[in-house]
């Protein structure tokens, strides 16, 4: 039996068939066509300015520090931009302290200062004690994975706002986009569609614009990716996933692509287009600051205000 060659180099054996384009790819032609597609969706989407400072969200995990890595490396061309890497501590027991040691190390290995904020600092509570609280008082229908989300977006923007970031860069890739654009339809929030691009608008101030250079990568390419290029990430996956809806949703977009290679890019670029048309409708939602934390919100009091007080009451 012949062995495959890659499609790209036709030199070195091929590891890795990519089904939507029909693709074998050795490890070295992978590895640079991930870096290319991350530099051909910045440029497509006009996310970087050639002087920013750019803070990376780093989880510790497979895809934010392989974000982490290709910025780091674009970044060498680049004299005038500067990368930071900033973290959020939860405080989840047994999972977060094991991330944030992983997430350390990789940015000394890459000389990037990095920067660590937690929810006992900002809200009182770890994630761990919120969990806690609602059990024992038998309250709200919303799962850890809820609150985080909320909990951990308001996090990222002020800890993104300290270290003086123009530009916010997380490691969402397609699978993440095309789960959290079912996830919108699902709870009948279109609009967030909108707004949830893979360059955010400069909507207000105290809002750093966030950035998606993964968002036209699968997931299985980040990780892949990690592990080509030898980057320790924690594998282990977060206590409290299994119990989010968008555990479904991944479930069924990933059942659905193994059946119809490509499903996930016709969802991506199926919002693209409601984007346009949504434009007008979401543009008249502006932004104020929230009465309690003056934090940017579409409403009167942001949703993290919202969940701490219900958590309190």
């Amino acid at each position: 039996m012949d062995t495959a060659m890659c499609s790209l180099c036709k030199r070195r054996e091929a590891f890795f068939f990519r089904p939507y384009s029909g693709e074998k790819l050795c490890r070295k032609c992978f590895a640079r066509s991930i870096e290319n597609k991350v530099r051909a969706t910045i440029a497509k989407y006009g996310m970087l300015e050639y002087n920013d400072r750019i803070a990376v969200a780093v989880s510790g995990g497979k895809d934010s520090l392989s974000l982490l890595h290709i910025l780091g490396k674009i970044e060498e061309d680049y004299p005038k931009a500067s990368i930071v890497a900033v973290s959020v501590d939860e405080g989840i027991e047994g999972y977060r302290d094991e991330a944030l040691k992983i997430a350390a190390e990789n940015c000394e290995k890459l000389s990037i200062e990095h920067h660590v904020i937690s929810f006992k600092e900002i809200y009182g509570y770890t994630l761990d004690e919120i969990v806690k609280r609602l059990k024992t008082r038998g309250k709200s229908d919303l799962t850890p994975c809820a609150y985080c989300g909320v909990l951990r977006r308001k996090a990222l923007n002020i800890i993104a706002r300290k270290v003086n970031a123009d530009k916010l860069a997380t490691a969402h890739t397609l699978d993440d986009e095309t789960q959290t654009i079912l996830l919108n339809i699902l709870h009948g929030d279109i609009l967030r569609i909108a707004r949830e691009k893979p360059k955010t608008d400069e909507s207000h101030p105290k809002l750093v614009r966030r950035i998606k250079p993964f968002c036209e990568i699968p997931e299985k390419e980040t990780t892949l990716y990690a592990y080509v290029k030898k980057i320790r990430f924690q594998d282990k996956p977060c206590p409290y996933s299994s119990e989010a809806l968008r555990n479904d949703i991944r479930v069924f977009l990933n059942r659905m692509e193994q059946k119809h290679s490509g499903v996930k890019f016709t969802i991506f670029n199926s919002a693209e287009r409601i984007r346009q048309a949504l434009k007008e409708s979401s543009e008249k939602e502006a932004l104020k600051e929230c009465l309690e934390c003056g934090e940017p919100t579409t409403q009167e009091i942001c949703k993290a205000c919202q969940m701490l007080h219900e958590l309190e009451s």
